[in-house]
């Protein structure tokens, strides 16, 4: 709604003195506020227009109480104040969401997404059908997670709670039970992630969230270790894979493939070699 975060203060400020105003027999007006906030008497008069002309607010001078108050008592402030361009980029982050739509986020999110709307003033007209017909974003493949299991997992590594987890390992019709410490969620091409120490190993793993059959929350809780650091912890693996070693990595491509491999970082400590015939050797 405001153009910065002081004006946006301020007419909050302004609001809340007209509504507390009204609630008394002593009206809020441009002297008194000005006076409280310790502004100009014609900063608080450029407030009271703008939330009159740019946000519809129903706001009337009665000449008998010298003070301002809302016509409507039910008008509520705007959130937020949006262009054509925000409201673009809105529906854009809301189609990329989709990405995510195997996970309770998608949910969650989208219902923030629709109040973001809902908040609009009126006189905001976008049409997100023309985004519909002729914006894509396709979505890695992915596996579904139960919400159930979703909010147990989030929710222990939030409180940084133990877990018990039934879990599925691929190619198997059994299922194992571990306890685990969870560290970190991470998302990676489709799927979801928990990067925690499993106490049956003896080791930090990770564990695909979409192959736990049953997650519960533990009444032990635990401390991260100060030397885990998940940059650090992630930063020489190729996405989710890590090994015991690292291994020094060099591919040589062709010309013609050069292009494709130049415009994009595959890993952060990644080193491209231009060769004379034009191809070049990209090293991590």
């Amino acid at each position: 709604m405001a153009r910065n975060k002081a004006q946006l203060q301020r007419l909050i400020f302004v609001d809340r003195s007209i509504r507390d105003g009204m609630q008394t027999t002593r009206l809020a007006n441009c002297n008194s506020m000005a006076a409280e906030y310790e502004v100009s008497y014609k900063s608080i008069m450029r407030d009271i227009d703008y939330l009159k002309y740019q946000c519809d607010a129903p706001i009337e001078y009665d000449q008998q109480r010298h003070g301002y108050y809302y016509t409507e008592e039910s008008y509520q402030l705007p959130a937020i104040s949006i262009s054509e361009s925000d409201l673009f980029a809105i529906y854009i982050a809301r189609k990329a969401l989709q990405q995510h739509r195997n996970t309770p986020i998608y949910r969650k999110l989208l219902s923030v997404f629709n109040k973001i709307e809902s908040s609009l003033p009126d006189r905001i007209t976008v049409s997100p059908a023309w985004v519909d017909d002729r914006i894509s974003v396709f979505s890695d493949h992915q596996t579904e997670i139960n919400p159930q299991t979703w909010d147990t997992v989030a929710g222990a590594l939030h409180r940084s709670q133990r877990l018990l987890v039934a879990y599925l390992k691929p190619g198997s019709e059994l299922t194992s039970e571990r306890k685990v410490d969870p560290y970190h969620i991470v998302s990676f091409q489709g799927d979801w992630y928990l990067i925690g120490f499993c106490h049956l190993r003896g080791e930090i793993r990770t564990f695909a969230i979409s192959r736990m059959i049953r997650a519960t929350e533990q009444e032990t809780s635990f401390s991260i270790p100060a030397d885990f650091d998940f940059a650090e912890f992630s930063g020489s693996h190729f996405g989710i894979f890590r090994g015991d070693r690292q291994h020094q990595v060099q591919i040589r491509f062709a010309a013609e493939h050069a292009p494709y491999v130049r415009e994009r970082e595959w890993l952060p400590d990644q080193t491209i070699t231009e060769e004379a015939d034009g191809g070049l050797l990209l090293a991590f």
